[in-house]
């Protein structure tokens, strides 16, 4: 018999079951008890792990863990927590991708909850008389905004991979939302950036102190978002793409500009993708597919490097190699875009003998001379977009990078909605010699139309080998790649696993175009950066450090999972 199966099973009812009467039941107190309870009787949650970048985030996931859930049931719970706490980052107006394994059959999938553009988008929303793109017309306003998708990609991880009902993975948020949470230092700081912007609107003001940025402990209670999250709680996702809340989006997209119908919201729909797959060196890595580039550019930087001998990520010798291969991943990135609108050479890009012709290519002595895609844009980097990671005693796991794009998106606010609106329309190409907010160039594969979406850098993956299953993601923009694939290399060449140490290590970044390295402030020696600059790289010090990294890792065998946060952030890990 399968004791394990039947254990899991009826741990799983047990939660059902506490969780109805929580539901029904007032008070935070009860709810500790039961999670307390179910806890005890579950001894091998020892095996599960949550990494997310927000306590309070990680502490809903882990309740719904506790009451019986399994990771799609934990990722569902984060999410929706995180769209409550780190309004800034993600949120029910944005969108992002969920990187899930079943540990019954070993299924891996993509659910691809990405945004589209709207159906009316026409050139004259975007560009000017002449075909020059109107400045902020992808940042700013009504024209900014995508159709969202993270509410679908709850509904649809909830409906085929969870086993507790939205009514309960939502429950925290909606407590979160309609109670209030206390503020950080983080949210202090970024509404600061943001103030003037937020002050625009009665419904963006909503993030507020009486019209300023709130210090820290200052107590955000969102009723309208509440309400919302309670009407997808009950109604599924058409309670968010249909009726009231619908309607109050589409009005407040509309009178800044936008081009919202109801139809586009009514029609939405999340779709399921599989992953890039491929070896290195041993290693199983599974990560994002079209329209994330990183999935695509991950594997061209390991095919590269796998025809050299294993380095030290920090060493300016194989930093040299490392940062070549970026530079040929990212100008591939030009052909890239929605699959379903445009045929991509996915093939072609990762066949073997392409990419030992760019190692060849290499010189170890100088970087190569490569062409620019065109005049020079301009544009500046933002730490933005979130990302979490879950594991479950079973071994289920997710790894989900979610996005509003810049800090506080558009700064839109749905009517009666609480829901705060992305500026995802900025990561689409205008034209391939206009850079986007985070300095990337992109052909026509990724330009604007109609229900398309746009390419992203998410690049949430999972790295297995005999050590165990590493789960990660990062937010940051285009350097979410570089600091994915830092961390794998790093974790890879190493036989014993010290996360913490993985997920804090010094950062570096190339994008192929603008033609510089960049590096985070600290980290870095004086021989280091003369080195590289003896080969003809040019370095930039960016004035801080970037990036937010959650990971999570189960050994093989019965060992106990880890998690780890990355401490650029104010973050926490669980269990």
């Amino acid at each position: 018999m399968n004791f394990s199966g039947i254990f899991n099973r009826l741990q799983r009812v047990i939660g059902v079951l506490l969780t109805a009467v929580l539901c029904c039941t007032a008070g935070a107190h009860v709810a500790a008890q039961a999670a307390t309870h179910v806890a005890a009787q579950a001894p091998n949650l020892a095996r599960a792990a949550i990494a997310s970048a927000h306590p309070l985030a990680t502490a809903a996931g882990e309740d719904v863990l506790a009451r019986g859930g399994n990771a799609f049931d934990a990722a569902v719970a984060v999410a929706a927590a995180l769209a409550v706490v780190e309004p800034y980052s993600s949120g029910l107006g944005g969108g992002g991708f969920f990187l899930l394994h079943r540990a019954s059959d070993g299924h891996q999938v993509m659910i691809d909850a990405r945004e589209t553009a709207p159906s009316g988008i026409l050139p004259r929303h975007l560009f000017d008389a002449v075909g020059n793109p109107l400045p902020g017309a992808t940042t700013r306003g009504g024209t900014a905004a995508a159709i969202p998708g993270l509410p679908a990609g709850l509904e649809h991880l909830a409906q085929r991979y969870g086993s507790l009902p939205l009514s309960v993975t939502l429950a925290p948020a909606i407590e979160l939302a309609r109670e209030g949470f206390k503020t950080d230092r983080r949210y202090a700081r970024i509404t600061q950036l943001r103030e003037a912007m937020l002050r625009a609107s009665k419904e963006s003001a909503l993030f507020l102190d009486n019209g300023r940025a709130p210090a820290p402990g200052y107590v955000l209670r969102q009723p309208d978002l509440a309400a919302t999250l309670q009407r997808i709680a009950g109604e599924g996702a058409a309670g968010f793409y249909r009726g009231p809340v619908a309607e109050g989006m589409t009005a407040a997209i509309n009178a800044a500009g936008g081009v919202w119908q109801l139809s586009d919201l009514a029609s939405y729909r999340v779709v399921e993708r599989a992953p890039v797959r491929f070896s290195y060196r041993g290693a199983n890595i599974t990560t994002a597919a079209l329209p994330s580039a990183g999935g695509i550019a991950l594997a061209q930087v390991l095919g590269m490097l796998e025809h050299f001998p294993v380095g030290e990520v920090q060493d300016a010798e194989y930093a040299h190699l490392l940062i070549e291969a970026m530079r040929r991943a990212f100008r591939d990135r030009l052909q890239l875009g929605d699959p379903d609108q445009t045929a991509i050479p996915v093939a072609e890009l990762l066949k073997k003998d392409k990419l030992k012709q760019y190692f060849m290519d290499m010189r170890r002595d100088r970087a190569t001379p490569l062409p620019p895609p065109a005049a020079t844009g301009t544009g500046a980097g933002s730490v933005n977009t979130t990302h979490f990671s879950v594991v479950d005693a079973a071994g289920n796991r997710v790894a989900a990078t979610l996005t509003i794009n810049l800090l506080f998106g558009s700064g839109i606010v749905g009517r009666g909605t609480g829901v705060l609106l992305n500026n995802e329309m900025d990561d689409f190409s205008l034209r391939t010699d206009v850079a986007n907010s985070f300095q990337l160039r992109g052909g026509t594969a990724n330009s604007v139309a109609p229900g398309k979406r746009p390419l992203s850098s998410m690049t949430p993956t999972f790295v297995e080998d005999e050590k165990g299953v590493l789960i990660l993601g990062a937010p940051g923009g285009s350097r979410i790649i570089s600091q994915v694939l830092l961390a794998t290399l790093e974790y890879l060449r190493r036989p014993q696993v010290n996360l913490k140490q993985l997920v804090a290590m010094p950062r570096y970044h190339h994008q192929y175009w603008p033609d510089h390295i960049e590096i985070e402030p600290e980290g870095f020696s004086a021989a280091w950066r003369s080195a590289l600059e003896g080969k003809g790289h040019q370095l930039r010090v960016v004035n801080r450090q970037w990036g937010n990294l959650q990971a999570v890792f189960q050994p093989r065998g019965s060992g106990a999972a880890q998690a780890a946060n990355d401490p650029r952030g104010n973050d926490v890990a669980g269990y």
